[in-house]
């Protein structure tokens, strides 16, 4: 079963928490603290593979979580970290979080961290000083990242074939190429897109073929609009035209149009078209269907082809892999001149976005309540023990050597007065 769209729920490891111990030996006297990091929660890789062509496997799979890291022990033991989970998709997945991409997997082999598990706590261990010798301190491992993904396949070939329905795509790719489709002699036999390598003197070409395209397919009528995503990435679309067709030209028109309304890169895309289905007929009224299209395809070529009788399927094979193999090269030397380039990539400051923060006041119920936010310290916050008085305090520590307190202090906040970072509630001095 061929499927090109799922939603998978991607959940990285959490990290393991740090551990609070001191050391108790006999004959060791005032053993100083021991307690090991939490180990870090596994990442979510994706990896893309040319052995799938389908997400099938996540309608039955919706949740990839990755291992949790263990949390840390004493005498200095880390915890382990988690085992991060590979993922195998076909090779053309593109990923998606809240519409965004974050993700698109074009090569085989090719693998990216989709979800990054969460870091361990520090142990107690961690916080020990001269003027700090027993802190009883420790961290909550930070959870790892958790969202919904937005999974769509778009097939990479080097050519696409598009027409009406009916109009032989299936039969030439079943005769050009290893591929095996189900071919009938009524519309829509194709139910979903086929993949097929072709052969041509010392080269090859990966050839796609779509169900076909009617009238309106790119607004959602037929079978067609759901699958023109897999012929976005072909390099080289080969158009095919039923020799029966009573209005050729028409026909070809019809079909360009529904390309430019899905896309008007693909339709800029460079284009082959093939008559076919010539078998039966006289020269005379082969010549006249392919006349009648030379008016309307502008530059294209034309050609006129029999798939069983195998008549002029090399021609259209050599100048598709013409056009694919200029194409290719065009692309090389785009990505050799981006590298070449020597343009300065102007960034924000990591570091100082990091350290970013805000505060704002608001009303809840009857008590106002400071929300500060920001990268850096809603960090910390996620990794205090807030059932841990000194943890607590540290993170008080924190924000005052981060300017914050300041700021708080300013906006009207005091001793009782609850800050809220993230999810957790505070005041701003210990009671």
């Amino acid at each position: 079963m061929f499927v090109d769209t799922a939603k998978v729920f991607v959940q990285a490891g959490r990290g393991g928490d740090g551990a609070v111990s001191f050391r108790h030996e006999i004959y060791v006297d005032k053993g100083g603290p021991d307690g090991g990091d939490g180990g870090r929660g596994g990442d979510v890789i994706f990896v893309a593979t040319e052995n799938l062509n389908t997400l099938i496997d996540f309608r039955y799979k919706p949740e990839l979580k990755a291992e949790v890291g263990q949390a840390g022990a004493k005498r200095d033991r880390h915890g382990k970290s988690g085992a991060p989970l590979y993922v195998k998709v076909p090779m053309g997945t593109i990923v998606r979080r809240n519409g965004e991409i974050i993700a698109d997997l074009t090569e085989d082999g090719q693998e990216l961290v989709v979800a990054k598990g969460g870091d361990g706590g520090y142990g107690n261990a961690h916080f020990k000083s001269s003027v700090r010798q027993a802190p009883r301190i420790a961290e909550k491992g930070e959870l790892g990242d958790t969202f919904e993904a937005e999974l769509e396949l778009k097939l990479l070939a080097d050519v696409g074939l598009v027409g009406f329905p009916n109009a032989g795509k299936s039969t030439f790719l079943s005769v050009v190429s290893n591929a095996r489709p189900e071919i009938a002699d009524y519309a829509f036999t194709t139910l979903t897109p086929n993949l097929g390598v072709a052969d041509i003197d010392d080269g090859s070409l990966l050839i796609a073929d779509i169900p076909g395209l009617i009238e309106g397919a790119s607004e959602g009528k037929g079978l067609g609009d759901a699958f023109l995503r897999h012929v976005e990435r072909t390099a080289v679309i080969l158009h095919l035209i039923d020799a029966y067709t009573d209005d050729v030209a028409k026909a070809y028109q019809t079909i360009r149009h529904e390309l430019a309304a899905y896309s008007q890169d693909l339709a800029e895309r460079p284009e082959v078209i093939a008559l076919t289905k010539i078998e039966g007929l006289d020269d005379e009224l082969i010549q006249m269907q392919v006349d009648a299209l030379k008016t309307v395809a502008g530059d294209s070529p034309v050609f006129a082809v029999s798939s069983p009788a195998h008549t002029g399927l090399k021609e259209v094979l050599r100048e598709l892999r013409k056009e694919v193999v200029a194409i290719r090269e065009a692309e090389k030397e785009a990505e050799a001149e981006d590298e070449d380039s020597g343009l300065a990539v102007i960034s924000l400051n990591e570091e100082k976005k990091a350290l970013a923060w805000t505060v704002k006041k608001i009303t809840d119920g009857d008590t106002k309540v400071f929300v500060v936010k920001g990268h850096k310290i809603e960090k910390f916050a996620r990794r205090t023990q807030f059932d841990n008085y000194e943890g607590v305090n540290r993170l008080r520590d924190i924000m005052k050597k981060m300017g914050i307190t300041h700021a708080l202090i300013r906006e009207g906040a005091e001793g009782d007065s609850i800050i809220r970072i993230g999810l957790d509630d505070f005041t701003l001095l210990e009671q």
